[in-house]
């Protein structure tokens, strides 16, 4: 299975470095993807960055998944108009617990297979890196120029009054940094994310080639919209969380039970494992008897299954 094409056909894919899809073919590759420890649940956002890292791991290459520990504290820039509350080491902890419960539904962490998944925190390897070492050791690689540069940066200096504090600004290092201590530590060569990662990837990918002059790629996902531009997994109540306590498995299943025939079709390709034929195979009924929701109906019931096991499935589908 050639994961740049599984990518291709469902969507999830908007960018990659040159040369990715030859070093995919060429070797068992171990590629990370960030999240952010800012609550004890994933929800349905981060979703699609764990179906791209289910894929990696179905294609025979090994996925790590990055808890934010350290940059968790500070806050990415990223997309964001305002700066982050930042996060207790204690809060850290029982967020970082309930992330990898969620993802040990969707990979393998627990078996002997050399690609088995695994869960990395950068703060076990941030919390004794004194400042001036990290100026000196890391700081001096990069120019501010280059990191003046960066969308992420000039979208904050130019359309918030509150401008960007120093801290945010120095993410885009600690990520780029992130990224070279896995290469040394793991030989992780890919880093993958949201398109509104490319910045701080691409500055990993610097670090690399000019600390270790070593050659590391990088890989993007399309941030997931709705047909009509609106935000996904959003809702008057908030997000869909994917922890029950949050989001209970009836209301979690009435969300892609709701959504709308255009989404549902591009949904399938992103959100399930269902091979093309079968998804056009869907499509096609659907066209014939739209007022029966195929599409939405086994959409909800692929992803509630995956998320919350069969049974709560069936409770949904009654309730419904």
């Amino acid at each position: 299975m050639n994961f740049v094409e599984e990518l291709r056909w469902r969507g999830m894919l908007h960018d990659m470095m040159p040369g990715t899809e030859e070093l995919l073919a060429k070797e068992q590759v171990t590629a990370y993807i960030g999240f952010d420890p800012t609550a004890d649940s994933l929800h349905i956002g981060h979703l699609c960055s764990v179906m791209i890292l289910r894929h990696f791991q179905r294609c025979g290459h090994k996925p790590l998944a990055l808890i934010g520990g350290a940059t968790g504290m500070i806050g990415d820039p990223s997309g964001k108009s305002a700066e982050r509350n930042l996060l207790t080491e204690e809060t850290l902890q029982r967020n970082m617990a309930g992330m990898k419960k969620q993802l040990s539904k969707f990979l393998d962490f627990d078996s002997d297979a050399p690609n088995r998944a695994e869960l990395v925190n950068n703060y076990d390897w941030m919390k004794d890196f004194s400042f001036l070492d990290f100026a000196r050791e890391v700081g001096k690689h990069i120019t501010v120029n280059y990191m003046m540069a960066k969308d992420s940066v000039q979208r904050r200096l130019d359309g918030s009054a509150a401008g960007l504090s120093f801290t945010e600004f120095s993410y885009q290092l600690l990520q780029g940094y992130d990224f070279l201590h896995l290469y040394r530590t793991e030989g992780c060569k890919l880093q993958m994310g949201g398109s509104d990662q490319w910045g701080n990837i691409t500055t990993g990918t610097e670090l690399i080639r000019r600390i270790e002059q070593g050659d590391a790629y990088g890989l993007t996902c399309p941030l997931i919209t709705k047909a009509d531009g609106g935000k996904f997994g959003k809702t008057e109540k908030g997000n869909i969380w994917i922890d029950a306590r949050y989001t209970s498995p009836y209301a979690f299943y009435q969300f892609w039970i709701n959504t709308g025939d255009e989404d549902a079709y591009r949904y399938m390709k992103i959100f399930t494992e269902l091979e093309l034929e079968e998804i056009e195979a869907l499509y096609k009924e659907h066209s014939q008897a739209p007022h029966l929701r195929a599409l939405q109906q086994r959409l909800a019931r692929e992803i509630t299954t995956m998320v919350h096991g069969a049974e709560a499935v069936e409770t949904a589908e009654e309730a419904t």
